[in-house]
């Protein structure tokens, strides 16, 4: 196939195709999600449909532009670095066991004066301020854009959250840990855990994650998912911790 004869129109917004003696022979597209964030993503089998592509579009949208590949796929991630996609992180996906005696987290107990409240407990009020409080020191360290795809807030900072899919760990009168749980068809996934910064090494993460499990594990659930940026090391070191095991990685590419 030869480049010259493949012609790249925008078919609507955020889309593209690529036609070659008008068949359709790549296909391309862009969202803008809730944060701001353009993300592309390209579908094609020949190299060439994916340059013109890439090239077409990428004259069209502002940077910074984002896309993500399964770290497996070398093909696609050389495609995107070709198109100027330098890796950003990667994000290791966890297989987590729920059985608290696979886990060693039988006998685990929030810290004194700390108490959990289950999925769908928490107040929206405090869970709200809970959550903004993260996104604040998440972003005054490694940036919000670091986070999992699914942890959004809007571009003026808002969160975007459903409060019936956390457990919190609760102290006094306020929230200081929490845990979002997202139930899915084939594997529950745990989107995020978090603990306010001055109540960190105390041992709340490590209970939140006790009860979220214990509690699948009761409900007949054997595995649960869930996402770590490789260049954390705290997650990382809790989720081994209890015997979760990598089962594959994601890249983010960024051309700015």
């Amino acid at each position: 196939m030869g480049d010259h004869s493949v012609v790249v129109a925008q078919i609507a917004e955020g889309q593209w195709h690529a036609l070659e003696d008008d068949q359709v022979v790549g296909r391309g597209d862009a969202s803008r999600r809730p944060d701001g964030r353009i993300f592309l993503s390209i579908d094609s089998w020949h190299g060439a449909v994916f340059d013109r592509l890439a090239e077409v579009m990428l004259a069209d949208l502002p940077k910074p532009l984002y896309t993500v590949v399964d770290a497996a796929d070398l093909d696609l991630t050389s495609s995107w670095q070709r198109a100027g996609f330098p890796i950003r992180r990667r994000e290791w996906e966890y297989l987590v066991p729920t059985d608290p005696q696979i886990t060693g987290l039988d006998s685990v107990l929030p810290p004194e004066g700390v108490r959990i409240l289950p999925v769908c407990a928490a107040q929206q009020a405090p869970l709200g301020e809970m959550y903004s409080a993260i996104r604040d020191q998440v972003q005054a360290a490694v940036g919000w854009d670091s986070m999992p795809a699914e942890v959004l807030a809007r571009p003026d900072g808002t969160p975007i959250f459903d409060s019936l899919k956390y457990a919190v760990a609760a102290e006094s009168d306020r929230y200081v840990g929490l845990v979002r749980v997202v139930p899915r068809r084939r594997q529950t996934r745990i989107g995020l855990i978090a603990v306010r910064a001055d109540l960190c090494r105390r041992g709340i993460a490590r209970a939140l994650l006790a009860h979220v499990l214990g509690s699948l594990h009761r409900l007949g659930i054997d595995t649960a998912r869930a996402e770590v940026d490789e260049s954390n090391g705290a997650a990382t070191a809790l989720f081994e911790g209890v015997s979760a095991r990598r089962a594959s990685s994601n890249l983010e590419l960024v051309r700015r």
